[in-house]
């Protein structure tokens, strides 16, 4: 796996002034005996004021950082933002996966409450570090009191497979069994939550922080609209959880602590996966991850082929309501056609 403790670094040598001291001096000598574009190392910082991707905007990026960088879509501010007014959202973000292009950017490095959100990371480090058949037990933990907390009303003791859990945390968004996977692979939330933040770094989401699996609003929980980009565009990376998030419903049976059968129907929080929206013309949504909390406004996530079936990701955060946040997706998704 590629290593971000040092990343070599392209940069085209600049003359000193007169007036420079004698060890910059030598040091200048040192590097023009071998040429201008020579590698230097640079050591990798965590918590930039931009995610560790953004140093692809550098002079020279693409040939500067092709082992993590030549693929992605890169942005250090606003991109359009002017152009397109997507009104009170708090951040929003349009990439072009095939062309490596950031169509749109709002904010695109603000650092904010990412609600349900969170549940893309959760599912990245679960199916990175257990097998989708690994059968999960839920402890005392699962009980959460936070009013309008969405839930499956899990009970201590029921059993389910990490297959089935993550049905549930990407389809119905529920916040019990985001706990139920945190315990079953990490051991503790804590421990799970040390694995979501070393897989933060390792993808170059560094400009975010995680607390908890379930994105329920808590102190330094935090991420950036590009940064769940790149987390997204991880996940997307395993097969289970691209099927999973463009599934309407699902039904399932499960396991109490007395072995008895419980029967569970769920049906998608994303309005355009269930039949509750419609994208506009050409945009197909494939699929995709809503987060709402009072703290986090109302956040959603989708990944979407145009019509000749090129694939984008986009982001909105801290939309005032749904209605609003699902007016301004659809502005979003049709500057997909206006820059074609």
């Amino acid at each position: 796996m590629f290593s971000f403790s040092d990343i070599s670094i392209n940069k085209k040598g600049v003359c000193p002034g007169k007036r420079i001291s004698m060890l910059l001096f030598t040091v200048i000598i040192s590097i023009s005996l071998c040429g201008c574009g020579t590698k230097f190392s640079s050591p990798y910082q965590v918590h930039n004021t931009i995610s560790s991707y953004n140093v692809g905007v550098m002079e020279e990026a693409a040939s500067t950082y092709p082992a993590f960088a030549e693929d992605l879509c890169i942005v250090a501010g606003n991109v359009n933002a002017e152009e397109l007014d997507l009104g009170a959202a708090g951040a929003a973000s349009l990439f072009d996966m095939n062309n490596a292009d950031t169509l749109y950017a709002k904010n695109p490095n603000a650092q904010m409450h990412p609600a349900s959100l969170t549940k893309i990371m959760t599912a990245l480090v679960a199916l990175k570090y257990a097998s989708p058949d690994l059968m999960l037990t839920a402890s005392d933990n699962v009980k959460i009191d936070e009013p309008g907390a969405q839930l499956m009303g899990l009970k201590p003791g029921d059993q389910m497979t990490l297959d089935q859990a993550l049905h549930v945390l990407l389809i119905y968004s529920a916040n019990d069994v985001a706990i139920l996977i945190a315990e079953g692979i990490g051991g503790t939330v804590d421990a799970f939550c040390d694995l979501m933040n070393e897989e933060a770094i390792s993808i170059g989401a560094t400009n975010s922080h995680f607390m908890n699996p379930n994105g329920l609003t808590q102190d330094d929980h935090y991420v950036t609209p590009y940064d769940m980009y790149l987390i997204f565009r991880a996940a997307l990376q395993y097969s289970l959880f691209n099927e999973i998030i463009q599934m309407p419903t699902y039904e399932t049976v499960y396991y109490s602590a007395d072995g008895s059968q419980k029967e569970l129907s769920i049906e998608s929080t994303v309005l355009y996966t269930k039949g509750g929206y419609n994208s506009p013309d050409q945009i197909t949504v494939i699929g995709g991850k809503t987060g709402t909390t009072s703290a986090a406004g109302h956040c959603l996530i989708l990944y979407t082929r145009d019509s000749t079936g090129s694939p984008y990701i986009a982001v909105i955060m801290n939309a005032d309501s749904a209605e609003q946040l699902y007016e301004q997706m659809n502005k979003l998704l049709a500057y997909i056609d206006h820059q074609s």
